[in-house]
């Protein structure tokens, strides 16, 4: 089961787009994961893959993701070691993208209004619970099957998690 998991928040603000998450110019590029995430937001915040952990959280504004549909801008940040994005909303494909990474996406506005850049932040995905500084925050509990995606790491080993079984 996907738990509970405490991260430093990287706030940025609204329509970021997968242009500035993962550059365009690495895109016809051949890269594994871990190469990818080398580049996780570079032109936004140069020192972002120099200083971010394994298990921190993106926090943004509006419309995170819009543009391409590269499926590099979810992999990337996630392989930096962001553990979930939350936004006050998403571009749909983005969204789509990040669940399929094995990565949670949760919109909600009031939490985002409420972090501040650098504090630690809990997320609880079983009570659907944002903790921060200044309150907790709840969001809607995914549905079974997209729950089963992230506990899976991803849709292509959920899919195999299946298929095995």
């Amino acid at each position: 089961m996907i738990g509970k998991f405490t991260g430093k928040a990287w706030k940025y603000g609204d329509n970021i787009n997968t242009d500035v998450i993962f550059p365009g110019k690495y895109t016809y590029q051949k890269m594994e994961p871990e190469e990818m995430a080398k580049h996780a937001l570079e032109d936004l915040d140069p020192e972002f893959t120099s200083k971010v952990k394994q298990g921190d959280i993106l926090v943004a504004g509006k419309n995170f993701g819009m543009g391409s549909s590269r499926e590099q801008a979810a992999t990337a940040v996630k392989y930096a070691g962001i553990r979930v994005v939350i936004a006050r909303s998403f571009a749909r494909i983005y969204f789509r993208n990040a669940i399929n990474a094995g990565m949670p996406a949760i919109k909600s506005p009031e939490a985002v209004d409420a972090i501040e850049n650098g504090e630690e932040v809990t997320v609880d995905m079983a009570k659907g619970e944002i903790i921060t500084n200044k309150g907790t925050f709840t969001f809607p509990p995914y549905p079974e099957t997209v729950m089963k995606i992230l506990e899976n790491n991803g849709l292509i080993n959920f899919i195999k998690s299946i298929i095995q079984t």
